[in-house]
């Protein structure tokens, strides 16, 4: 039997948007509508999705020109929601599909972090996933009241202890503590509930969590960690990576990294997939699929890619000189405690850091990946599977796709992959018929 890819729907709106301007897109003055979010959740599960995944920031982008005004106006990687209450609607009218929620350990307590995710966890009969980060964008971290990003690897050694003190939580309560004894009045056994006494170098927290056990014991646990010490990290924390669609040869090395980190952690790397993210446009036609790709770069405003690539990188791109070398900049993004890895170091190891670039060159390489253009996979469903098949097999068959869709575009994107894309990967016994599991963790497993 072929190894199955997983696939999870993005809705998040971290890109530079278009789609909204398009005839047939749902959104607009009435925005954000919850019937919206229902109907798409509806068709995510109709075709087979193992979640629908939220991304999350809580700042509006102000590193470019060290303002909010271009993001305003433009809609960059704003207005967003915490996506909780909105979940808890989606989950009434499915019955399988899994939801992925994004927190901050830098911002966060685990006490609540854990109590809230166990709480959605009963409310959706054991579908959460936890997209745990780091956070390395400066207007999420002066809500919080930080002047400066903290250090890169500070960061990381906090979400470590973060998710252990959480899963610690959630194993204070034992799955059968509760006995609900109507003759002797007896609710719990005390035995099987424990404090978890946690005292660490960033949390302190005596514990036990004040509810009952969550349906799949834990929530699944999802990490975008792609420097060595954000690997590091996913191979502690993770059930599975999110990660960035590259070349092949860039997947393979990033696979082949977190598995030595992972057999470090003592566990077996096979147990870990990849959830790699893409863009895929599937029309009935190639033509048809290459213009809606087009559309997607249509009309973007400079000053929008420069919003995305400065808020995305932690440094402000409009003071980029008409030329410069990818090395200077990555070494100022790291100097300001930024993210060393992103759009910048996905284009140093395309062409070398020390590879001199234009600024027009530069900014027309960030609209691309700004938009979702570069990644895009555009084509028939078969021409678009045999695409994801090959990376699927590359990257040692472990895993899937996050396919990235706007909350603006046009239900018929979506349709095409429930009725052309899903069926594709079916017949090649790449994809599930029907779920196979109860909770998210067991249908991920499957």
């Amino acid at each position: 039997m072929k190894k199955q890819i997983h696939l999870a729907l993005d809705l998040s709106w971290t890109q530079v948007e278009t789609q909204w301007r398009i005839p047939g897109s749902l959104v607009g003055p009435h925005y954000p509508e919850v019937g919206l979010f229902e109907d798409v959740a509806r068709l995510a599960e109709k075709g087979g999705f193992d979640m629908i995944f939220f991304g999350d920031g809580t700042g509006v982008p102000d590193t470019w020109g060290g303002g909010i005004e271009d993001a305003v106006t433009y809609g960059v990687a704003w207005p967003r929601m915490d996506m909780s209450p909105w979940i808890t609607a989606m989950s009434r009218v499915t019955s399988h599909l899994g939801f992925g929620l994004t927190y901050a350990s830098t911002f966060m307590h685990p006490f609540y972090t854990a109590r809230l995710l166990n709480s959605l966890d009963h409310i959706t009969n054991g579908r959460m996933a936890f997209n745990v980060v780091t956070s390395q964008r400066r207007s999420d971290f002066a809500n919080f009241g930080y002047d400066e990003l903290v250090d890169h690897g500070t960061r990381y050694e906090r979400l470590e202890e973060f998710v252990d003190v959480c899963r610690a939580l959630w194993d204070s309560v034992a799955a059968d503590a509760f006995i609900w004894d109507a003759k002797t009045g007896k609710v719990a056994d005390p035995a099987k509930v424990k404090a978890i006494n946690h005292d660490g170098r960033f949390f302190k927290v005596k514990g036990p969590l004040n509810v009952m056990r969550s349906p799949q014991g834990h929530p699944v646990i999802l990490q975008a960690g792609g420097s060595p010490r954000g690997t590091k990290a996913a191979a502690h924390v993770a059930d599975h990576v999110f990660g960035l669609t590259k070349s092949i040869p860039l997947m393979q090395k990033q696979r082949a990294e977190l598995d030595e980190a992972i057999r470090l952690e003592g566990k077996d790397p096979d147990s870990v997939g990849i959830i790699w993210s893409i863009r895929a446009i599937i029309g009935e036609t190639e033509a048809e699929a290459r213009a809606m790709k087009e559309s997607l770069i249509a009309g973007v405003s400079r000053e929008a890619v420069g919003v995305w690539l400065s808020h995305n990188s932690g440094y402000d791109m409009a003071q980029l000189p008409a030329y410069f070398s990818l090395a200077e900049l990555q070494r100022r993004i790291i100097e300001a405690n930024a993210s060393p890895v992103g759009f910048v170091g996905l284009l140093a190891q395309k062409y070398g850091m020390d590879a001199e670039i234009s600024r027009d060159e530069f900014f027309q390489h960030g609209l691309e990946a700004a938009t979702g253009y570069a990644t895009a996979l555009a084509g028939t469903a078969v021409q678009v599977a045999d695409r994801m098949e090959e990376m699927f097999e590359e990257t040692g068959s472990r895993g899937g796709f996050m396919i990235s869709l706007s909350q603006a575009a046009p239900r018929q994107a979506l349709l095409n992959m429930v009725d052309y894309l899903v069926p594709e990967l079916q017949r090649r016994g790449r994809y599930r018929r029907t779920y196979e599991g109860r909770t998210l963790r067991e249908n991920l497993a499957s």
